[in-house]
């Protein structure tokens, strides 16, 4: 067993159980590695399915020659363009904070991100419109691939250790961040495993 899953199974052998019958944890490779197209399409997926935000983010590709815009020729895109390719005036807002964020700093390159850490990240990236704690930790555990991010507002990661634990009710916010300490230095494993947990038919609430 690895060194993150011995250390999760002995702080808490029943999600430990889990990833035992669960391994290995295929993670697939991110669409972005840099930061500021990792937000762009977030901020696109917000609030839609799937499908209808890759749409509405390929066409803005389309209107950009087919690739993700740079900061400056996303704040020189009329509204026009932005709205033809099914943005809100809200999203619209929230892309151009994007873009000045990046071409003023805010938003580093990867290069610079990974000497950053997560609470510079955090602080640094919720300034952002429409950029919420959630939205980064996203980006920190599968953008970065930070191995100690622990999304305590998440329901399927609530919800994985509702199901596994054999829980009546999610555990609250709080309490999950109480409950996440024994993980550390590895809450993003356990995070991952919560998810799957939260997906599984079944899932059982004492080891094998």
């Amino acid at each position: 067993m690895q060194q993150d899953a011995a250390h999760i199974a002995k702080a808490d052998p029943v999600l430990g159980a889990f990833i035992a019958r669960h391994r290995p944890l295929k993670r697939a490779r991110p669409e972005f590695t840099e930061p500021y197209h990792a937000l762009l399409s977030a901020v696109a997926h917000q609030q839609l399915h799937a499908r209808a935000a890759l749409a509405i983010f390929g066409r803005l590709k389309t209107a950009c020659g087919e690739a993700v815009p740079d900061p400056g020729t996303l704040l020189a895109l009329p509204d026009e363009t932005l709205r033809a390719c099914g943005f809100s005036a809200a999203k619209m807002a929230a892309l151009r904070d994007v873009a000045a964020k990046a071409a003023d700093g805010t938003i580093p390159s990867r290069a610079r991100a990974l000497r950053l850490s997560d609470e510079d990240l955090v602080a640094r990236l919720t300034s952002i419109r429409g950029v919420g704690r959630w939205t980064v930790e996203m980006l920190l555990i599968f953008t970065l691939r930070r191995p100690d991010v622990w999304p305590v507002d998440d329901f399927g990661v609530r919800e994985g250790y509702k199901r596994l634990h054999g829980l009546v009710a999610q555990p609250k916010p709080k309490e999950l961040a109480a409950i996440g300490h024994a993980y550390a230095p590895y809450r993003s494993t356990a995070a991952l495993y919560l998810w799957r947990a939260a997906d599984a038919p079944a899932v059982k609430a004492s080891p094998d």
